[in-house]
């Protein structure tokens, strides 16, 4: 296995007055790990490095779980195919003709839209959502279109999605075998998950499946979906999808020390990133990086980072590597309104770390300064003196990881994620 790996370079990221004066920032060596044969899917956030695993296979159908939304998504990255049933409406429930079938076209979710679903894909706009119409006097969506699904596990299974409860914001959805046994009809309440961006069924088990952390936990997913190869043919991939809330920028062919981020528009398709970062070489068996493609991710606090992946292991391990660099931050990251405006460099940071403010503290006033670790317990601490706009710490006793910047000025504090290395 080959890996290419990015050189390190120092430089900075220093905010004054809401602009940024951009240098080659070092790069932050991450690693996630979809286990043997992809088995898990791994939700990835930013700001604080974190992971969220969870199994692949653990659902058949997906709902989006706002209100608003119609979409309704297969497990195609599990191999799961979805047809609609040509010889009847839903009128035809009973009996069900699968002459030819594999004739038909294949439905599969819409790799760039997260609204845009398997059951969707035969939209003709709105008020038609592909498997149902709305009407706005009952706010009901009433299903139209039969279905026919192969499962992961290769049965087969016949759906009708009879409707959607907008206010209510459930689902009631039938399936059974095409003979009529092991007939389920089912109320699926979004509800209780509308902190999630989807909620899952399992139709091998009959069970509704929360597999997703909650939407602002994070910002990429690795995971294996339907996309469409360049000749045209649906094939499944191992890639990268973005979480709706965040903006991406893909640049190729660029020298791979390339940082003019702010030289192309943001995107908001899901598989920007995509999987067409790594090479398959038959000849030799490995995997390559595809060393001149760079990523820039906006998540969504606003914070730019760039993302560029250095390694590919294949389905023997899952083991994926990469490397982030914050390039633009907001200044605060509180959770609430701060008067302290700060900016932190270099970050990530091995001896030092240079803290700026915009304003000095008033006049007489001393602010503080703490460092924290991850649970949260102080490490060190310290005054700025007043009128002071820079301050130098040294971090060189700190053990690498993640730690907490909190600057305190009065009443007003802001908080700072930063690395060390």
């Amino acid at each position: 296995m080959k890996k290419q790996f990015l050189s390190f370079a120092g430089g900075l990221i220093l905010t004054i007055s809401g602009t940024a004066a951009l240098a080659q920032v070092p790069m932050l060596p991450q690693e996630v790990i979809m286990g043997t044969g992809y088995a898990n899917e791994v939700y990835y956030q930013f700001t604080t490095y974190s992971t969220y695993e969870t199994p692949r296979d653990a659902w058949d159908i997906s709902f989006k779980t706002m209100p608003e939304s119609a979409a309704v998504l297969i497990n195609d990255g599990m191999g799961a195919t979805l047809w609609a049933y040509p010889y009847a409406d839903t009128t035809g429930w009973a009996v069900i003709d699968t002459f030819e079938l594999y004739l038909w076209p294949p439905l599969y979710n819409d790799e760039n839209d997260w609204e845009n679903g398997a059951f969707n894909r035969n939209s003709a706009g709105y008020p038609d959502y592909g498997w149902g119409i709305y009407d706005p006097n009952t706010e009901m969506i009433t299903g139209d279109s039969l279905f026919i699904m192969q499962l992961a596990d290769g049965s087969f299974k016949k759906v009708w999605i009879v409707r959607k409860n907008t206010v209510e914001n459930s689902y009631l959805f039938r399936y059974a075998n095409f003979d009529g046994s092991d007939y389920h009809e089912i109320t699926l309440d979004c509800s209780p998950y509308e902190g999630k961006d989807m909620v899952g069924f399992n139709m091998q088990i009959n069970f509704t499946v929360d597999y997703q952390p909650v939407k602002e936990s994070w910002d990429i997913l690795f995971t294996k979906y339907m996309a469409i190869h360049p000749t045209g043919v649906p094939v499944i991939v191992t890639g990268v999808q973005g979480n709706p809330a965040i903006l991406t920028k893909r640049f190729y062919p660029v020298d791979p020390e390339f940082n003019d981020w702010e030289s192309a528009p943001w995107d908001s398709t899901k598989s920007n990133i995509g999987w067409d970062w790594k090479w398959f070489d038959l000849n030799t068996f490995t995997y390559f990086i595809e060393d001149s493609m760079v990523f820039y991710v906006k998540e969504q606090a606003g914070n730019v980072y760039r993302l560029k992946f250095t390694g590919f292991e294949g389905s023997s391990t899952g083991v994926i590597d990469f490397g982030i660099a914050l390039i633009q931050g907001v200044g605060i990251d509180d959770s609430r309104q701060s008067g302290v405006q700060i900016s932190l460099w270099p970050n990530p940071a091995t001896d030092v770390i240079h803290i700026g403010f915009e304003t000095p503290n008033p006049p007489g006033e001393a602010g503080s300064v703490s460092i924290l670790d991850m649970t949260g317990r102080s490490i060190l601490t310290g005054q700025i003196p007043p009128g002071q706009l820079q301050s130098t710490w040294d971090i060189q006793a700190l053990t690498p990881g993640p730690y907490l910047l909190v600057v305190t000025s009065g009443p007003d504090r802001a908080i700072r994620k930063f690395f060390k290395f």
